[in-house]
This record gives C-alpha cells, structure tokens and sequence, in this order.
C-alpha cells in the first residue's frame, strides 16, 4: 500500500489512544477539519496550535508518512470522498431498527477501515508465513479466543493442521512443542495481554515464525511478533471497541484463509471432500 493511499483517518483513530498529549492536540486538529490541512501548511498548524514545526513533522512520521506534505496528498483524497464516521451514537430513544441500523453501520465501517490500512507487504509476508508451515496455532484469550476458533474452524478445511488454544496453561504447553517449521498465530485487540504475551515469549524462544492480529499498532504484542495485522474500530454507547472490532479480526482471518486455499486448492479440496463425507453420516 502506498503513502497515497493510505487512510490518515483511520490511522489517527488506531493510534490515537497511545499518542502523547501534543499528538492527541495535533490528531484532533485534523479530525476536526480535515479540509482546513489540506490547504494548510505546516508552519500554520504549528502556529493555530502553539507547537513547533518539527513536533508537527514527528506526528507525521508516527503516523507511518514521509512529513507533512505526504499526510496532505493522502488526507485530500479522503476529503474528496470522505468516509462517515464509525462513531454511531446509540440513545434509549432509538427504536429497534434504528439501533440495528447503527450496529451494522459499526460493523460496515471496522471492516472498512480495516481494509483500508492494510499494507500489502505485511500482508504477503503473513501469507508466506502460514504456506511455508506445517501447522499453524491459533492463541487468544476472552473474547479474542472466539477469534482463534473461529480460525481454527476455517484453516481445518485447508488441510493445513490447525490448533486453537484459549486457556494459558494448554498455550505454554503447545506453544512449546512448535518449532521453526510452524507458525502462531496471536489475536489480542489491546496487544497489552500479559499470558499472551508470555505465550509469545516461548514462540520465540523456541524461533516458531509468528503472527499478530491487534488493534493497537503501537503496543508490546505487536512489536513481538514477526509480523502484524491490524484492525480499527471505536468504541458506539453500550458496546465496546472490542466487539466492533471482532468482526474485522475476522474478516482478515477470512482473507487469510482463501488466499491460501486458492494457493493450495489440490490440497484444499481433498480436505473438504473428506470433511464433507465424514459429516455426512450425521444427517438424517
């Protein structure tokens, strides 16, 4: 994915929670009027906020950009075509439909900014990971455990040995046993978990390739794994981050599984054909 098309939005928003108070200042600037930084530069948004030049250059380059002027020519093609906010705000008064309106909007726009700050290097790189092993864990723990299983559920019909594991203790005892020629595959949506972390630890320890799904770029879990990917959502009133985001962990554990079955569809289908007869016999 190049700098151009990269979404400054999204990024701003995954981040936004780890930036230091002067990168919080600078953030809401630009959420507040994506227009006026278009057709700004950066010595007058350095002077509108009180900061200096190069605080306003580092945000930038926090971000993932060149400098300013690259963070320009990305955020004006958002401006052109700007994309609603995920924020939907939930209030007793809403009827039924109005809040299933809003929950599905939620989804809609974690999935969309998801993709949208994919980089196809870490992508393929994560791709290559996962065809080069032999078998592939899965670790998550509460709510990104559903994840893991769900991976799980998926990957078993590739033929690729898939395991997921959601109790620490069953972690650090399979995690031991894997070696270079497998991949684990770690889902946290804070990146802050400490059993997965330790779990991560034994990984490496023992030189297993590994691969990270987070919500948080800047985080322990993800400067730890070999290579990460990662979602975005916010927070809607009476539903966590978390859950808007499960969706979009998902949706990249989807993506994931067909580009490699279609890079491996001999072995692919002779795993789904045996699932299917083998299921078979328990219906009527």
């Amino acid at each position: 994915m190049t700098e151009s098309s990269t979404q400054v939005i999204s990024r701003i928003k995954s981040y936004y929670r780890q930036m230091s108070e002067k990168e919080k200042q600078i953030a809401d600037y630009i959420l507040k009027d994506p227009n006026k930084i278009v057709h700004s530069t950066i010595n007058q948004v350095s002077e509108d906020l009180g900061v200096a030049d190069a605080t306003v250059f580092r945000f930038c380059k926090t971000l993932g950009y060149k400098g300013y002027q690259a963070l320009k020519i990305s955020l004006a093609s958002e401006v052109v075509n700007p994309i609603q906010d995920i924020h939907e705000k939930i209030s007793e008064q809403d009827s039924e439909m109005d809040i299933l309106q809003k929950v599905f909007q939620a989804n809609v726009n974690a999935i969309q900014y998801t993709k949208d700050i994919q980089e196809e290097k870490f992508f393929h790189k994560a791709l290559q990971l996962i065809g080069q092993a032999k078998q592939i864990h899965f670790y998550g723990n509460g709510g990104s455990g559903v994840t893991a299983l769900d991976a799980q559920h998926k990957f078993m019909r590739s033929g690729l040995p898939s395991h997921a594991y959601t109790d620490t203790h069953l972690q650090l005892m399979a995690v031991s046993q894997l070696t270079k020629e497998d991949v684990a595959l770690f889902i946290s949506h804070t990146g802050t978990n400490k059993d997965i972390l330790e779990v991560m630890e034994v990984a490496k320890e023992n030189n297993v390739p590994t691969i990270g799904i987070t919500n948080f770029a800047k985080s322990p879990f993800s400067k730890a794994v070999d290579v990460c990917l990662f979602t975005t959502s916010q927070e809607t009133d009476y539903r966590s981050e978390a859950l808007a985001s499960r969706i979009a962990e998902l949706s990249i554990i989807d993506a994931l599984y067909v580009n490699y079955s279609l890079q491996n569809k001999e072995k692919t289908q002779q795993a789904q054909t045996k699932m299917r007869e083998a299921i078979s016999r328990r219906r009527l």
